[in-house]
């Protein structure tokens, strides 16, 4: 559900609707990276927003869908990053751009994504809005990865699909230890190595 919905489908909320919701869901958000989802209630979030306790079910039926709506929005801006910076940038600086752009967004959004983690173990909705924006990112990376092998510059036996997944879990899953487990790394060391470690995999001249 996007802003300026009304709940459950219902006709376009005013303008100071529309104002509500939004302060409902950023308030969502800091209380949800406070506390955590399982420990985290209604009243928590409309109490830091300054909204009525039943006026939350104006905008939204339940915790479980303001928190879908914080995570959908978090994860738009995750994987919205470019694999093209610049008009002829080659393949090997625009992974490096992808990653940079994918470092940063996960570093403004690292005490959410902690709280992702926990709701992916038993959340099967969230799992499988996690799932579709995990794919439409991998889709946009296996097509410049096909992309690629009809120019002539990626090994034609890889499976662009499996490797645009491969490659994204390796990037994600380091900076997931990185910047929520706190595993000491040195930010600028990590980036160089993932880059490096994408570029010789797809065989791409650096």
């Amino acid at each position: 559900m996007r802003s300026g919905d009304g709940a459950g489908g219902q006709a376009p909320l005013t303008e100071r609707g529309a104002r509500t919701r939004e302060r409902l869901l950023a308030a969502a958000r800091e209380v949800f990276e406070e506390r955590g989802f399982l420990e985290t209630r209604v009243a928590h979030i409309t109490g830091r927003a300054g909204v009525a306790y039943g006026s939350f079910y104006t905008y939204f039926p339940s915790k479980e869908a303001v928190f879908l709506e914080v995570a959908d929005r978090l994860f738009a801006d995750m994987t919205g990053h470019a694999l093209e910076p610049a008009p002829g940038s080659s393949p090997a600086e625009r992974l490096r751009h992808a990653n940079r752009a994918y470092y940063e967004a996960y570093r403004r959004n690292a005490k959410m994504m902690a709280i992702i983690e926990q709701v992916a173990t038993f959340n099967v909705e969230f799992q499988e809005m996690r799932r579709k924006h995990r794919a439409d990112s991998a889709a946009r990376s296996a097509q410049a990865i096909a992309r690629w092998q009809r120019d002539g510059l990626v090994p034609p036996d890889l499976d662009p699909e499996m490797t645009a997944h491969a490659l994204a879990t390796m990037v994600d899953r380091s900076l997931y230890l990185c910047l929520v487990q706190g595993d000491e790394a040195d930010a600028g060391r990590l980036l160089d190595t993932l880059d490096a470690l994408t570029v010789r995999a797809l065989g791409l001249p650096t």
